[in-house]
C-alpha cells in the first residue's frame, strides 16, 4: 500500500493482505477463480469504477511485466519475444526496444525509476538473458547493459529512486544502485526470489519466493566517514565520497562507481577501500583552500578490516588486536600486535613517514606508536574501556573519554589526573589554544578553558573537532561547522584580572562587544598594552588616542595612575567619578573644562559655587555656544542676550528668520547701538520684511539706506514721497526707477522718469532708440508718436540751453512725426487686407505724404506704396490725370515683385481715361484752383500760403495763419480779440455761399489783410493790428500756445460753421467730429496719445 501500512501479496487463487508492522493477516481475499499472477495498489485510479467498457488491444507476444510513468501517460510493456513496447494512454505504440536476445531473452521485470529529480522518465529492464539495462522514455539506452549472474525475476526501486532491489534465480535479494552497480546481498533465501517490494519511504524490503516464504528486511546503512581537521570525507549513495572543507563550505564528489567500504584522511592524503581494492588520493597542490584531488596509488588487493588510517606514506590496517603499516606499494612494513581489542586509533601528527599514533584498547590502556618504530609505547593505563582520545596542541596534556562516558584529563608528563567531567561521549582540544578543550554529550556542548567552570550551551550530535572558534559537530548524517563565541571563557580570564590570557582566547573569536569589555577591563587595570590591542580590534580611535596620549605622559614622567584612571572614567562617561579623582589630585580646571565641553552646566556651576562672577559669565557664554552649535538656536539666542552679546544673538535670529524676536531687540536696542541696528535692519532687508526694516532706519536715523531700501525692493510709492521731503535723493530713486521701467519694457515712464531725474540725455536717448525701433519694427504709429515725444523734449532742453540746435532738432521731429504718423496709413492700405479709410481720406494722406517728402526720404517710408496708393485712389475718384503721372513716377521707381503686374495692367489701363482731374484744391486766402500735387510742396501755387491740413482726414481747413503786428504780446493779443461775436457778422453767416466771405473789403479787416499783390514769388504773411484783434470773434480763433522759446500761433477760422477741434497738447487741428469719434476709440488724443482726462 503507497503509505506503507500493508503488504498485498498473490499466491494461488488467493489475495493476501498482511499487516507491514508484525506480519498478522488482515484479509484473506476469495474472489478469484484462477492463479493470480501480480497485484498492484492504485495510486492515482486512471480507471474508474463508473467506466463499464475498457479497451483492449492485441500484441504480438505474451506479456509478461508492465507499468506507468510517474505522470501515467505512458505504459511499458515487457514481452516474452525480448521486446519491450511503450504505449500511450490510448493504447498506440510509441516506442519499440527490442533486445540483442529476442525471444531466448524473455524480459521479466520493468520498473520506471520513481524520482522527481530526474530529467528524463528511466526504465530499468530485467532480461533472461542475465542483462540489466536501462532506457529514456524514448528508447534511447542509457550506459552499458549491466552482466548479472542469474535470472532475473523481480525489479524494484526505493521510493526515491536512489537504489534498485532485484531477486531471482539466484535464490537471494540484491542490492543496487541506480546505475546498476551491485552493493551487496540483503537476505539469502531457499528457492528463486519472484517478487521483491521496497516500503514506501522507508529501508524495508520484503521479499517472495518459489517456496512460499515471505521475508521482510530492514536496511541499515551505516556511515563511512573521516575527518582531519577541517577536511571531512563521508560517503554518499554508497559508491561516492565527498569531500567538504567544514571552514570554506566547499565539497568535492569522488564517483567510485563500486562500494565504498571505508574512507581514511590526513593532511593531503584521502584513502577509500572498496571491495577489491584501496585507492589513495593527494591533493593537486599545498594550498590549505584546494579541494582538488588526483590519484596517487592504486592497491589491489582485497582486505578485511575494522579501522582504516592513511599517514603521508603508509596506511595503516586495524583488525581486532592487529595493526599493520602498508607502504602505498602495498608492502607490509610492519605489525603491533596488542594485548586487548583497538576502540580508538588517531594519527596525531609528525614529520612524513615517521608519524605518531595514538591508539586506545579496550582494556583501558593508552598507546603511541610511530610508523617508523616497531615498539609501541605506553602513556596510560586506565581502569575501563577508551571510547574516545586526544592531545593538546603542545603534547602536554591527554583528554580521554570513557565507556561511563566521564572525561578525564590528565599531564602526559607527570600522568597526574587535572580534572574530570561526567557526561561526554566525544573530546577535542582547540588546535590554536593550549588550555581550552571542549567535549559532547546529553544535547550539550561544554567549553572548559583552563581549570575554570564548564560552559555549557544546548548543542544536537557528536562534537568531531575544535579549531579556533569554529566547533566542527556531526548530527545525523551531516557535518557542519559551528561558531561558537569564545565569550565564556574570555569573561573567566577576566573575572581574575588575567587579561593577557583573555586576550590569547579573545584572539580565536568573539564578538564586538566582548573585545569592547576586554578592552575597557584591561584600560581600568591600567594594562594600556593589551587596551591598546584591543581597541585596534574594533577600529576606536577615540581610545587609541587617550591610551596614546597616556603612553606619551608617561615617557615624559608622569606616573600618578589616578590621574590616568580620571581620564579613562572621563572618556568612558563616569563623569562623576572622574570628577572626583580630579578633584583628589588637584586638578579642579579639567573638572570643569570637562563640565562644560559637556554642557552640563548645572554641575559646573556647583562645582564653581557662586563665588567667582566672572567664570559664572564665561559660563554663559560658554553654554550659548553649545546651544548654538547643538541646534537649540533660540535657547542659544535667549542666553547671548542675557550674556549681553547681542551682535551673536542677532545673527542666531537673522539666520533662523525669526523677524519678531528681532524686532523686539531691535526696539530694544539704543539708537547710538549703530552695529546691531544695522545688522537687524540688514536681517530684515534679507527676510523680505520690509516694514520692520524701514522702521529699523528710521529709528537710527539713516535716510540714505532707507532710500536705498525703498529703491532695492521697489516700493517707489514711500520713495518718491521721501523725495519730495528731501530732494537731495532725486537721483537715488529716479535713476533706478527708469532703470526698472526700462527692463520692465515701460520705455515710455522709463522717458518721463529719467526727464524728472534731469538726466536727459538718458531721456532723449531711450526715446530715440524706441523710435528707432519702432520704425524697424514698422510700428509707425509708435514711431510717429515717439518723434513728436523727441521734439517735445527737444524743447524742453532748448529753455536750458542749446537753442538753436535744439529748435532746429524739433522742428524737423515734428516734421517727421507727421510723415510718419501719416504713412501708417498708407502702410496698413498696401500690406493688409481691409482698409479702414475712405477713399477720399486715403488720396488726401498720399498727396500730404508726397507734397511733404524732400529729397532724403526717411527710413521705413516708401514713396512706391505711397505712389501704388494714391495711384489706386485717383483712378477710383477720376483723377485721371494724376493717376497717369502715378504710374509713370512708378516706372522710374524700383518695384517689388508683388506689385509689378498689378503697377504694368494700370498704367496700360489708364491711358483709356481723359487726360484731365474731375476736382482740384481751393486756396482759402486766394481763392485759387491748385493742382492735386505740388511741386512747390503743401503751399498755394498763387499766395504761397500754407495749407493747414485736418490731422485725421488731412483735407485743407478753412484756416489761415496770421501773424501779430510788431509790439503786441501774447497775452494783450489775447485779450483784444473779443469773447462776443459781432452781430453783423452773425447775419452774414447765415446767407454766405462758399466763396461770398471775400468779396466786401470793407466789411470784415481780416479781409482786407488777406490781400497781397499778384505774381510775386515771394510769400507775404497776414499780419494783424490791435484794432482788427479787436474785430475778431474769440470762437473764430485758434491759438497754438506752444511753451517758450517758441512763439504762440494765431489761426482764422474763414468758415465759422465749420466745427475744428485743437487738441491741447499737440496742437493738431481736426473737424470736430473726427476728433470725437477717434477719442471715443481710443480714450486719447490720436496724435500725442494725451489722455482725455488729464488735464490741458
Amino acid at each position: 500500500k503507497p503509505d506503507g501500512s500493508q503488504i498485498i501479496i498473490a499466491a494461488g487463487l488467493r489475495v493476501l493482505v498482511y499487516d507491514a508492522a508484525d506480519g498478522a493477516i488482515i484479509h484473506p481475499l476469495k474472489g478469484h477463480k484462477d492463479i493470480v499472477y501480480c497485484v498492484a495498489y492504485a495510486k492515482d485510479g486512471l480507471w474508474s469504477p463508473e467506466q463499464k467498457s475498457v479497451n483492449k488491444h492485441k500484441v504480438s507476444s505474451k506479456i509478461t511485466c508492465c507499468g506507468w510513468t510517474n505522470d501515467g501517460q505512458y505504459l511499458a510493456l515487457g514481452m516474452m519475444n525480448g521486446v519491450v513496447s511503450i504505449r500511450n494512454k490510448n493504447g498506440e505504440e510509441k516506442v519499440k526496444i527490442e533486445r540483442p536476445g529476442g525471444s531466448s531473452s524473455p524480459i521479466w521485470s520493468i520498473a520506471w525509476n520513481p524520482s522527481k529529480d530526474e530529467h528524463n522518465d528511466i526504465l530499468a529492464v530485467a532480461d533472461w538473458g542475465q542483462k540489466l539495462s536501462f532506457y529514456q522514455l524514448s528508447g534511447k539506452q542509457i550506459g552499458k547493459d549491466r552482466t548479472l549472474t542469474y535470472d532475473p525475476c523481480c525489479i524494484s526501486y526505493f521510493s526515491k529512486g536512489e537504489y534498485i532491489v532485484m531477486g531471482g534465480s539466484d535464490k537471494q535479494a540484491s542490492l543496487y544502485t541506480k546505475d546498476g552497480v551491485r552493493l551487496g546481498t540483503i537476505g539469502e533465501q531457499n528457492a528463486w526470489v519472484w517478487t521483491c517490494r521496497v516500503k514506501p519511504d522507508s529501508n524495508f524490503v520484503v521479499l517472495g519466493c518459489q517456496d512460499g516464504t515471505i521475508a521482510c528486511y530492514q536496511l541499515i546503512f551505516s556511515t563511512v566517514h573521516g575527518l582531519y581537521k577541517d577536511r571531512y570525507a563521508y560517503r554518499d549513495s554508497m559508491t561516492d565520497v565527498i569531500v567538504q572543507h567544514l571552514i570554506t563550505e566547499q565539497k568535492v564528489r569522488i564517483k567510485c562507481r563500486e562500494l565504498v567500504k571505508k574512507i581514511a584522511i590526513y593532511r593531503n592524503r584521502l584513502a577509500i577501500q572498496l571491495p577489491e581494492k584501496i585507492l589513495i588520493y593527494e591533493l593537486y597542490s599545498d594550498d590549505s583552500a584546494d579541494m582538488h584531488y588526483r590519484i596517487k596509488e592504486k592497491i589491489s588487493r582485497k582486505f578485511e578490516c575494522n579501522l582504516l588510517v592513511v599517514c603521508s606514506q603508509h596506511i595503516i590496517l586495524c583488525q581486532e588486536k592487529r595493526l599493520q603499516c602498508l607502504s602505498f606499494t602495498s608492502v607490509r612494513e610492519k605489525e603491533w600486535v596488542m594485548e586487548s581489542l583497538i576502540r580508538y586509533i588517531k594519527v596525531i601528527g609528525g614529520p612524513p613517514g615517521r608519524e605518531g599514533l595514538l591508539v586506545g584498547l579496550k582494556n583501558g590502556a593508552i598507546l603511541k606508536i610511530f610508523v617508523d618504530n616497531p615498539f609501541p609505547i605506553t602513556l596510560l593505563k586506565l581502569s575501563t574501556s577508551v571510547r574516545c582520545l586526544d592531545m593538546s596542541a603542545s603534547r602536554n596534556k591527554l583528554a580521554v573519554v570513557d565507556e561511563h562516558n566521564t572525561l578525564l584529563v590528565y599531564d602526559i608528563n607527570s600522568k597526574e589526573l587535572l580534572f574530570q567531567e561526567p557526561n561526554a561521549n566525544s573530546v577535542a582540544w582547540n588546535t590554536q589554544c593550549e588550555d581550552m578543550l571542549c567535549f559532547s554529550g546529553n544535547g550539550y556542548l561544554n567549553i572548559k578553558a583552563s581549570n575554570f567552570p564548564v560552559h555549557q550551551q544546548k548543542m544536537q550530535g557528536f562534537m568531531v573537532g575544535y579549531n579556533g572558534s569554529k566547533i566542527f559537530c556531526l548530527h545525523a548524517y551531516s557535518m557542519s561547522a559551528v561558531e561558537v563565541p569564545q565569550s565564556a571563557p574570555m569573561y573567566q580570564y577576566l573575572e581574575r584580572k588575567m587579561f593577557k590570557e583573555a586576550y590569547q582566547i579573545a584572539c580565536l573569536g568573539v564578538t564586538d562587544s566582548d573585545w569592547r569589555d576586554l578592552a575597557t577591563e584591561a584600560l581600568e587595570g591600567l594594562d594600556f598594552d593589551t587596551a591598546k590591542k584591543a581597541f585596534i580590534r574594533i577600529r576606536d580611535l577615540r581610545y587609541l588616542e587617550l591610551i596614546n596620549s597616556i603612553e606619551e605622559r608617561k615617557k615624559r614622567g608622569e606616573n600618578d595612575n589616578e590621574l590616568f584612571l580620571a581620564d579613562v572614567y572621563a572618556y568612558q562617561g563616569k563623569f562623576h567619578e572622574a570628577a572626583k579623582l580630579y578633584k583628589r589630585t588637584g586638578h579642579e580646571s579639567r573638572a570643569l573644562s570637562m563640565y562644560t565641553d559637556l554642557r552640563m552646566f548645572d554641575y559646573a556651576k556647583e562645582f564653581v559655587g557662586a563665588t567667582d562672577p566672572k567664570s559664572s559669565r564665561i559660563l554663559m557664554t560658554k553654554q550659548a555656544d553649545w546651544a548654538k552649535s547643538s541646534k537649540e538656536p533660540r535657547a542659544a539666542a535667549e542666553m547671548y542676550l542675557s550674556a549681553g552679546e547681542h551682535l551673536k544673538a542677532i545673527d542666531i535670529i537673522g539666520e533662523h528668520g525669526w523677524a519678531d524676536m528681532l524686532i523686539d531687540i531691535a526696539r530694544k536696542l539704543d539708537k547710538a547701538e549703530r552695529e546691531p541696528l544695522a545688522k537687524c535692519a540688514l536681517h530684515f532687508k534679507r527676510l523680505k520684511h520690509h516694514g520692520y526694516a524701514s522702521e529699523t532706519y528710521s529709528k537710527m536715523g539713516d535716510l540714505k539706506a532707507l532710500v536705498h531700501l525703498h529703491v532695492e525692493t521697489r516700493h517707489w510709492e514711500e520713495a518718491f514721497s521721501l523725495v519730495e521731503k528731501h530732494p537731495q535723493f532725486k537721483n537715488d530713486v529716479f535713476v533706478p526707477y527708469a532703470q526698472w521701467l526700462a527692463e520692465n519694457d515701460r520705455f515710455e515712464e522709463a522717458q518721463k522718469a529719467f526727464h524728472k531725474a534731469g538726466l536727459q540725455n538718458e531721456a532723449v536717448k531711450v526715446l530715440e532708440q524706441l523710435t528707432h525701433n519702432a520704425v524697424v519694427e514698422n510700428r509707425f504709429n509708435d514711431a510717429g508718436y515717439y518723434y513728436w515725444m523727441l521734439s517735445m523734449q527737444c524743447l524742453d532742453i532748448a529753455r536750458g540751453g542749446q537753442k538753436d540746435e535744439m529748435l532746429k532738432k524739433f522742428e524737423r521731429f515734428q516734421h517727421l512725426a507727421e510723415l510718419y504718423h501719416v504713412y501708417r496709413s498708407i502702410q496698413r492700405y498696401t500690406d493688409e487686407p481691409f482698409s479702414s479709410h475712405m477713399p477720399e481720406t486715403l488720396f488726401n494722406i498720399c498727396r500730404f505724404l508726397l507734397n511733404n517728402l524732400t529729397k532724403d526720404i526717411p527710413p521705413g517710408i516708401s514713396k512706391v506704396n505711397t505712389l501704388y496708393a494714391l495711384a489706386k485712389q485717383s483712378r477710383k475718384l477720376g483723377a485721371f490725370k494724376l493717376a497717369r503721372y502715378c504710374y509713370e513716377k512708378l516706372q522710374e521707381l524700383h518695384i517689388p515683385s508683388r506689385f509689378q503686374e498689378c503697377i504694368e495692367l494700370g498704367s496700360l489701363t489708364i491711358r483709356s481715361k481723359p487726360f484731365h482731374d474731375s476736382e482740384s484744391m481751393m486756396c482759402y486766402r486766394c481763392s485759387t484752383n491748385n493742382p492735386l500735387l505740388n511741386s512747390l510742396g503743401s503751399v498755394c501755387i498763387n499766395c504761397r500760403q500754407p495749407f493747414i491740413y485736418s490731422a485725421s482726414s488731412y483735407e485743407v481747413l478753412p484756416l489761415v495763419q496770421f501773424y501779430l503786428e510788431e509790439g503786441i504780446g501774447d497775452e494783450e493779443a489775447l485779450s483784444l480779440i473779443d469773447l462776443e461775436v459781432p452781430d453783423r457778422d452773425q447775419k452774414e453767416s447765415q446767407s454766405l455761399k462758399l466763396n461770398d466771405g471775400f468779396d466786401d473789403a470793407d466789411e470784415d479787416p481780416f479781409t482786407a489783410k488777406m490781400s497781397f499783390e499778384q505774381g510775386g514769388s515771394n510769400f507775404v504773411p497776414v499780419k494783424v493790428s490791435r484794432s482788427v484783434l479787436r474785430s475778431m470773434s474769440r470762437r473764430d480763433v485758434l491759438i497754438k500756445r506752444w511753451p517758450r522759446p517758441l512763439k504762440w500761433e494765431y489761426f482764422r477760422s474763414l468758415l465759422p460753421d465749420v466745427s475744428i477741434t485743437m487738441c491741447p497738447t499737440c496742437f493738431k487741428m481736426f473737424h470736430s467730429e473726427d476728433y470725437e469719434l477717434l477719442v471715443l476709440q481710443h480714450n486719447c488724443c490720436p496724435y500725442c496719445r494725451r489722455p482725455i482726462d488729464e488735464p490741458n
